[in-house]
């Protein structure tokens, strides 16, 4: 597939069978990843999502992390099966066309301050007065109603405060930030759901709504285990690195030829399997290894007894024994292992698209498998206002001259 134009904008809510979103346009304003990702998944479910870019240099994700030359790799992924229109939303001009297609919308996502929104006309009280079935994506560093609303946040932040640092890490470490755009990603999951409620609630009412999204508490609803034993029993839990101080064993292990597994004894069955695994049936009928509690506080002997029959052992007879034990255990991956990994490839987890400027790109396939409306890559992420003439034309009704004389004055 090339990064060619995708279908054209729909009328809204135009029933279709083809896909889930099919005639769903949403218009993406937002940078970076949380906002721009939420309408990336409805976007690999058939949305038509038209990306909003600065006119000069777009949206910054085009520029952070790998290149391959002068293409961005993130930006590939993310903006996948979306239409790049250029817009410069800081100009009075611009702002005017995107309150106009705003009313052709059904989603719109921003992740600018309030106070911008609000000196521009584009708060959420004014794009539903021009259209009241609008649904309106607002993703921020911390969300709307307290005194941080309006200060900037980035992931990192969120996953800071949202606890999950804190938890993170080796026990006489410091808090450990993850190597991933964590926050981001979950306020993502969490905002494309919102989305998704917030059109079910519209199919019923004929309403539009407000999403207001924070990047601190999706990721704190994910560490609520901290949360809920503070509130209740006023501890706080303390890092511990790879173990966990609800289940044992769990935990990572090196392997004899240097490679690692990561074993989990979450079910009580389960962890009492890894005893005849590792040769010591009798610990099972032991009540400082067979019971749950007992274990959890005899855990450095249990840690023991694993690491030293793992590390005698190399990978591939460790994961043999334990799957035919029955015990719950994996390997961990880098990137070529995960993307070479047999299970992976016959589910077809990474799907290769071919891509205008870099050929046959293999990315990861939509996650959720829906049976009758899967979700699909038709292609990746275009060039900076590849489709401007289209998507002026098909929401605005934009003529040719039109559209050259908002591109001679630098509105797109």
């Amino acid at each position: 597939m090339s990064s060619t134009v995708p279908a054209a904008a729909h009328t809204p809510d135009r029933p279709s069978s083809d896909s889930v979103f099919d005639g769903l346009v949403v218009l993406d304003a937002a940078t970076l990843v949380a906002g721009p990702l939420i309408s990336t998944y409805l976007a690999e479910f058939g949305a038509d999502v038209i990306k909003i870019e600065q006119p000069v240099g777009g949206d910054p994700i085009r520029a952070w992390g790998s290149m391959k030359g002068d293409v961005n790799l993130m930006w590939k992924s993310l903006g996948r099966n979306k239409r790049s229109a250029t817009l410069d939303l800081r100009s009075p001009e611009g702002r005017e066309l995107f309150r106009r297609m705003a009313q052709k919308a059904d989603v719109v996502v921003l992740n600018t301050r309030p106070s911008t929104l609000e000196r521009w006309g584009l708060d959420h009280p004014r794009l539903a007065a021009l259209n009241p079935r609008l649904i309106v994506v607002h993703v921020t560093g911390y969300g709307a109603g307290g005194p941080y609303s309006d200060r900037p946040g980035f992931g990192t932040i969120g996953e800071a405060m949202s606890g999950f640092a804190h938890v993170t890490g080796e026990p006489s470490g410091s808090p450990t930030l993850p190597g991933i755009m964590l926050a981001d990603c979950v306020a993502g999951v969490n905002g494309a759901f919102a989305v998704a409620a917030a059109l079910l609630a519209r199919h019923r009412t004929g309403r539009g709504q407000l999403v207001d999204l924070s990047l601190v508490e999706p990721l704190a609803r994910f560490v609520e285990q901290a949360t809920l034993t503070y509130d209740q029993l006023g501890t706080i839990p303390a890092r511990e690195g790879n173990r966990w101080s609800i289940s044992v064993p769990r935990n990572t292990y090196r392997t004899s030829d240097d490679r690692w597994i990561a074993l989990s004894g979450s079910s009580p069955t389960i962890a009492l399997r890894v005893y005849d695994a590792i040769g010591r049936p009798e610990l099972k009928d032991d009540p400082d290894y067979a019971d749950p509690h007992r274990r959890i506080v005899n855990r450095d002997a249990v840690d023991g007894l694993i690491a030293g029959w793992v590390a005698a052992r190399p990978l591939a007879e460790v994961l043999g024994t334990f799957e035919g034990a029955g015990v719950a255990a994996g390997p961990v991956y880098d990137a070529a292992q995960l993307m070479d990994d047999p299970h992976l490839r016959a589910r077809g987890t990474f799907v290769t698209v071919t891509d205008d400027e870099l050929g046959d790109v293999r990315v990861q396939a939509p996650v959720a498998r829906l049976s009758d409306t899967p979700g699909t890559v038709r292609h990746l992420g275009p060039a900076l206002g590849a489709d401007n003439e289209t998507v002026y034309r098909d929401l605005l009704g934009l003529t040719g001259d039109e559209l050259a004389g908002l591109r001679r004055s630098g509105v797109v």
